[in-house]
């Protein structure tokens, strides 16, 4: 498990506004902030290299995407055994109506959030993707109706501002 980072109030800062706009300058954030430009720059260089920033990713609307149909797929593996995890999550992640991919404890060995064109599009995806995998016990199908995006992921203890 990765050790977490000392982070002071203004790292939380310019974390915060980069959550909410990584396209955000270094003037600006060192504006919003309060600190010289070159402090920015170091701090969200020292930010990157520790592993607290993890990448910047550009999020598409699957709906123009001629994907308006979201699922959430639970999917029971048997025998679940390390030699077929890797595998088995490699394929997944290669398709491309997987959005993301989740290793569970308990009954459901994965939870896969999927986006796809329409219910014939999902039911040809679980039954050639999934179910048609020896590996692959049981596949449960949730629709997802809305998805509503959350504030920015900070420390335990430290309130939003």
């Amino acid at each position: 498990m990765a050790e977490s980072v000392a982070l002071d109030p203004v790292d939380l800062h310019l974390l915060r506004l980069l959550q909410n706009d990584a396209r955000t300058t270094y003037r600006d954030l060192a504006e919003q902030v309060g600190v010289a430009p070159s402090t920015c720059l170091d701090r969200v260089t020292r930010l990157r290299r520790s592993g607290v920033i993890l990448g910047h990713q550009l999020r598409l609307d699957p709906a123009k995407l001629g994907r308006g149909l979201q699922a959430l797929l639970l999917v029971q593996v048997r025998p679940h055994r390390r030699e077929l995890v890797g595998p088995f999550v490699e394929r997944i992640r290669a398709l491309p109506e997987a959005r993301t991919v989740f290793h569970l404890t308990g009954p459901d060995d994965y939870l896969v959030h999927v986006a796809v064109a329409d219910m014939a599009d999902l039911q040809r995806l679980v039954l050639d993707e999934f179910t048609a995998r020896r590996e692959v016990a049981r596949v449960e199908t949730r629709l997802i109706f809305q998805q509503w995006e959350c504030g920015p992921l900070l420390p335990p203890g430290h309130a939003q501002s």
